[in-house]
């Protein structure tokens, strides 16, 4: 009997699950029919980045070209929708008047932007299209690069851009003696390091792995700066942003489920930011 009543528990799970299934698909489905009257430009999906973006977000700073995790995740939403390509439009919005409040000229943003409970207030997200893991980027021979136990990570100098995770996270888990340092410009969080004003800054991985490789490098190309290590994933997430209230957001949350559920996530993710699990993992 006990047999039996499994077998029929999971005939109904199963019943269960395809409808919901159906019900996803009857949903998607339906987006893909009001897209024109969804659109803040009908006939074309609007999407909203910084200038310049950089790797692995996107490539080669051309948003278009579709390479790059970001480039990646907004084409596949667009397939999703029903949105061809050649529709896809692209728009210069800085990072700092992204999440501001307001109306906004894009259906929604695509550039690492954090959710956080009081940016929800002013603008829409959608679901997380990446977890955040921060790590410390610091220069070459810096005593942070092997003396990072959590006792030691609160003796250094810190500084961030305004408005990030990175800033955020010092404050929350690193807790340093000293007062962290604020930047409007990466440049000048860049040449603060260089000049060893601060000892180190906290990024996300990717874009510290690209800091390392790309921009912190003497004009032979040789890097002079490394990523010590990041920390584990907190429920910080990068999400796209959208004008507050805007509709498009149930339609675009639902082609991330599918997104995930088809293992179109996990692939972008592979491809583009699959060396960064490398990383050694440190504790603040």
């Amino acid at each position: 009997m006990l047999a039996v009543a499994m077998v029929i528990a999971l005939g109904g799970a199963l019943a269960t699950s395809a409808g919901a299934a159906t019900s996803f698909a009857s949903r998607l489905a339906t987006c893909r029919i009001e897209m024109p009257t969804l659109e803040h430009v009908r006939g074309h999906l609007t999407v909203a980045t910084d200038n310049p973006v950089s790797s692995p977000w996107y490539v080669q700073n051309h948003p278009a070209n579709g390479q790059g995790y970001e480039a990646g995740v907004v084409y596949a939403i667009a397939s999703q929708l029903g949105v061809a390509r050649r529709d896809v439009t692209w728009v210069v919005q800085p990072y700092a008047t992204s999440y501001v409040a307001g109306k906004k000229p894009f259906d929604f943003d695509a550039n690492e932007i954090t959710f956080t409970p009081a940016r929800s207030k002013v603008v829409s997200f959608s679901t997380s299209y990446y977890d955040v893991h921060q790590a410390i980027v610091a220069l070459k021979g810096s005593p942070i690069v092997t003396n990072h136990s959590p006792n030691e990570l609160r003796t250094y100098r810190y500084g961030d851009l305004v408005g990030t995770p990175g800033l955020a996270y010092i404050t929350r888990y690193i807790h340093p003696r000293t007062k962290t340092q604020s930047y409007s410009t990466m440049a000048a969080l860049v040449a603060a390091l260089k000049s060893g004003v601060i000892d180190a800054l906290v990024i996300d991985t990717p874009t510290g792995n690209y800091m390392t490789t790309s921009q912190l490098v003497d004009s032979n190309g040789n890097p002079f700066a490394t990523v010590v290590g990041q920390f584990a994933s907190t429920s910080d997430h990068y999400a796209l942003v959208f004008q507050k209230g805007n509709p498009l957001v149930g339609c675009v949350d639902l082609a991330l489920a599918t997104m995930r559920a088809n293992g179109t996530m996990t692939s972008l993710a592979k491809r583009w930011l699959g060396a960064y699990a490398q990383i050694p993992t440190i504790t603040p």
